[in-house]
């Protein structure tokens, strides 16, 4: 409760002192160096609200799961090549969080998830409690990378972001991490699953790394940055085009933005995946994955996909706890089971809806 206290008096001297400087003028100079004192105060803010976060984790599965945070290296970022100092040189780091079911035999092997978060700078948190605690009552491993570019880690790791990019290399870092490391791991049982900016990055590591996962899921899956740029407003653009991360925009390096989109791999696929839209999707407009759908289709591929009519949530429809939304979690969970044989099955919507909500 008191560091609850601390973070809203800090966001409202925030406030106080945005809408003050807005109504003064300053200098240029001055004005520059304000604004990055602000940026800086609000990654800072956002660490805070991270580690309040991580506690939570604890409260919320740490019932029937080990809970635990691993500090992984990835590839350098890019440009090290023209390096300058060390640090350019050297691999990033970042986190993985890791979730171990709790009734689980040590000497027996388990299929593990991967899980990347979704969100352009976003992070993986208790927004997907219920998620793991119906991955975890399945005796699913779980690893969930907070790759480069995540948030709550500091303006270093924030403006590392790879879009599409070398973030697709620490989300296959952390599984080579899990079954190096953890005698329980199946590696020959080992799934992806992503919403989002989550599901590209399991579209894109099927695609380059077939034969390390078994099966994915890429639920309403980021699919074409070229498309999506014409449909979003011109401030969504202005992450990708940084000077700290593509630096360009679409139409001034259109072959870079495709390099990082999932339709134009469509034809590396060879892993069984299913994917899931929605018509009302205000944020992966449903064309995005129709044109993803549409370009494995033309190239012969098998997989399973489904566009739902107008499901309330939008783009998190499937995320949301009303009724249709547990039942489209119950159709994914049936599909990694045909593929990750996980040793407790549920039967039925009502043991996936107790595992996850804790009523009898």
């Amino acid at each position: 409760m008191k560091t609850t206290k601390v973070i809203f008096l800090l966001l409202l001297v925030f406030i106080f002192l945005q809408n003050h400087v807005a109504g003064q003028s300053s200098p240029p100079a001055a004005q520059d160096e304000l604004n990055v004192h602000f940026n800086n105060l609000r990654h800072r803010l956002d660490v805070l609200q991270k580690k309040i976060d991580d506690v939570l984790w604890f409260e919320r599965v740490g019932d029937i799961a080990y809970v635990d945070k691993v500090f992984l290296a990835g590839e350098p970022p890019r440009g090290f090549e023209h390096a300058k100092t060390l640090q350019e040189a050297n691999p990033i780091k970042f986190w993985s969080y890791v979730f171990i079911p709790k009734d689980i035999d040590p000497s027996r092997k388990y299929p593990l998830i991967v899980l990347p978060h979704g969100g352009v700078h976003g992070d993986f948190n208790t927004y997907y409690t219920h998620i793991i605690r119906e991955l975890i009552a399945q005796q699913y491993i779980v690893v969930a990378p907070e790759y480069r570019g995540s948030t709550g880690y500091g303006r270093l790791t924030y403006e590392l972001i790879d879009y599409g990019g070398l973030e697709n290399a620490d989300v296959d870092i952390s599984r080579q991490y899990m079954v190096d490391n953890y005698s329980i791991v199946d590696r020959s049982r080992v799934g992806i699953v992503g919403w989002s900016h989550g599901g590209m990055i399991a579209l894109m590591n099927i695609f380059e790394n077939p034969r390390n996962y078994k099966c994915a899921f890429a639920g309403v899956p980021v699919s074409d940055l070229i498309a999506r740029m014409g449909y979003k407003r011109p401030a969504y653009e202005d992450y990708y085009s940084a000077d700290y991360h593509i630096g360009d925009m679409v139409h001034e390096n259109i072959d870079e933005y495709r390099r990082r989109s999932p339709v134009y791999h469509a034809h590396k696929l060879q892993t069984p995946l299913l994917i899931h839209t929605n018509t009302n999707d205000e944020d992966v407009h449903v064309l995005e994955v129709e044109n993803l759908i549409n370009a494995l289709k033309a190239q012969g591929k098998s997989f399973e996909y489904e566009i739902f009519q107008d499901i309330p949530g939008g783009h998190s429809f499937d995320r949301m706890d009303h009724k249709q939304g547990r039942e489209i979690r119950f159709k994914i969970y049936k599909f990694l089971e045909k593929h990750l044989d996980p040793p407790a099955k549920f039967r039925n919507l009502s043991e996936m809806e107790q595992a996850a909500y804790r009523f009898r």
